[in-house]
């Protein structure tokens, strides 16, 4: 790999703040805010807004969509019965 090219590799803290959940990883994401993880170092830290501790496709939460109803609401909009 040449040196000059490619973005620095480090350890990053991604927090979400939905779920109020944190996770270390590695990245090449930057940020200026940062914080004391449990080992006692300092990190970057990355605020996201979903990530899978919020996500309704990795949680199980997510909507259920009344079909019948907007069935209805089609059929009442366009004077369908």
């Amino acid at each position: 790999m040449k040196k000059t090219i490619h973005p620095e590799y480090h350890p990053v803290v991604f927090r979400d703040n939905g779920a109020g959940t944190a996770f270390l990883t590695r990245s090449t994401a930057t940020s200026d805010n940062t914080v004391v993880w449990t080992d006692g170092q300092t990190y970057p830290v990355v605020d996201v807004e979903i990530s899978a501790a919020s996500h309704p496709f990795y949680t199980g939460r997510s909507r259920i969509l009344d079909t019948a109803g907007q069935v209805e609401k089609f059929r009442r909009r366009f004077g369908q019965n």
